[in-house]
């Protein structure tokens, strides 16, 4: 057997060119996770845009309130997982109930100025065919979210989604949440009525829930 029979195989791929890829695939893991960042929402500033072209079925008031008119509406996506305090919830178990959901985070300023609206209005429904639900985002921990609700007594469950997966569920073109805060309310067929994307006063939050609340 010769010499070169008896050498070990060695890889053609030298060390330079497999640290590249590993580059490149890191690189490419990167990317992806920003663009879904991207498509997710804005950060936490005091709107965002209307969102969709063509034909959206959607109507921007001078508020900055989107509404759309019954028989128009698109169902919202499957909005299930663990709350913030552990537990399982399914906003799909509402149906039957005007759903007001707010995207909040505790770091973010413009979701502690109406915290305290959406507490006192939630309370002011309650047992009246309404129900809130939060979705938590951003937050790498449920410590500090708990805190917030705890600071603005905040009653109602919010769903824990730190990456944004539940938000991503929105279909483009639709209402979808683009910004923190966003408001969404919920018909009683569990279709998206009306949203914002900047935080709520008492009154315009009022503005968007009592139409869709007094619908037949």
């Amino acid at each position: 057997m010769s010499a070169a029979s008896r050498a070990p195989l060695r890889s053609s791929r030298s060390p330079r060119a497999t640290e590249r890829t590993r580059r490149a695939r890191r690189s490419a893991a990167l990317t992806a996770a920003l663009a879904a960042t991207a498509l997710l929402v804005s950060a936490c500033g005091s709107g965002g845009t209307s969102g969709g072209g063509g034909n959206t079925n959607f109507v921007t008031g001078t508020d900055g309130v989107a509404t759309v008119a019954q028989g128009k509406r698109t169902p919202a996506p499957d909005l299930s997982g663990k709350t913030i305090a552990g537990k399982t919830l399914d906003v799909a178990d509402y149906k039957g109930e005007v759903v007001v959901l707010n995207v909040w985070g505790s770091w973010c300023n413009p979701c502690r100025a109406e915290a305290k609206y959406f507490a006192k209005v939630s309370k002011e429904y309650a047992g009246k065919g309404v129900q809130f639900v939060g979705i938590n985002t951003r937050d790498t921990s449920t410590g500090a979210a708990l805190a917030f609700e705890k600071d603005w007594g905040i009653t109602y469950p919010s769903l824990y989604d730190p990456t944004g997966k539940l938000l991503l569920r929105f279909k483009k073109g639709t209402l979808n949440p683009q910004a923190i805060p966003s408001t969404l309310i919920l018909d009683r067929d569990g279709k998206i009525a009306a949203r914002s994307l900047s935080a709520l006063s008492e009154e315009r939050l009022l503005k968007m829930l009592k139409p869709v609340v007094a619908e037949k």
